[in-house]
Parts: C-alpha cells; sequence; structure tokens
C-alpha cells in the first residue's frame, strides 16, 4: 500500500457535549450516522465518544485531502467498529467519490480520547498495484 494522505484532529470533548446539549437530535442527525448515534450513545460518557468520532471525520478529511468538496457531508464520513472495537472508516456519497477520483481506497483510522480531549489520526491509502478502488467501504 502507499500512503497518499495522513490527517489529525484533536477535539474538546465538552465542545461538542455543549453542541449536544443546545441542538440535541438536530446535530447528531447532522453529523453521526444512526449506527454512530447508537454506538456512542449507548456508553456512560456519549460525548467523549462523539468528539472521538468527530475528530475521525475532521482526521479523514484532511488525509483524503479535499475539505468539504464533491458535495460531502458530515454523514459521508462515517465510523463504525469491528466486533473487537477497532474504529473503520466507511466512506459514502462525496466521501466515496474523491477518495476514487484521487486513487485513495482505503483510509484508517485510529481515535483516542479523555474525558477531555479526543484525538485522531487518518491514513489514506492506495494500492499501487491495482487502478480499482473497489476496496472502500
Amino acid at each position: 500500500m502507499c500512503v497518499l494522505g495522513i490527517g489529525t484532529d484533536l477535539c474538546d470533548c465538552h465542545r461538542i457535549e455543549r453542541m449536544i446539549d443546545k441542538y440535541q437530535a438536530a446535530f447528531l442527525q447532522r453529523v453521526f450516522s444512526d449506527e454512530e448515534i447508537r454506538y456512542c450513545g449507548g456508553h456512560k460518557l456519549a460525548a467523549m465518544h462523539f468528539a472521538g468520532r468527530w475528530a475521525a471525520k475532521e482526521a479523514m478529511l484532511k488525509a483524503i485531502g479535499v475539505g468539504w468538496a464533491h458535495g460531502m457531508t458530515w454523514r459521508d464520513l462515517e465510523v463504525v467498529n469491528t466486533g473487537g472495537g477497532q474504529p473503520v472508516a466507511r466512506l459514502h456519497g462525496g466521501a466515496e467519490l474523491a477518495c476514487r477520483a484521487r486513487g485513495i481506497s482505503q483510509v484508517l483510522v485510529s481515535i483516542s480520547h479523555t474525558q477531555e480531549l479526543a484525538m485522531a489520526t487518518a491514513i489514506a491509502l492506495a494500492d499501487p498495484r491495482s487502478n480499482s478502488t473497489d476496496s472502500i467501504d
């Protein structure tokens, strides 16, 4: 695999908590997928987990290298977990199109958080042996 981009982001968990308190479901549904809302909302410190997802989405944007172009929305960048808990990037809509255009076949993501801060790193990869990007989730 060949690295095409890397991104990192740091997020204040209390900022996300204030956004959730102020805008409630409207904020959550604009930014997070139903699966992300179920996962994060199921934790005692839900805002910390939402902040981790927020940071991951920002990091993925940086790794992909296009910002909010191509009609991309927050929900086009999704983070789900494997059975073992590993975060996995799923790209939809404008995010998937941007990756295909840049030759990105996979985006790796890692999230870490405390009650105060959430941090995420994303790495955009291309398979140099293939012109296809069919492996994007």
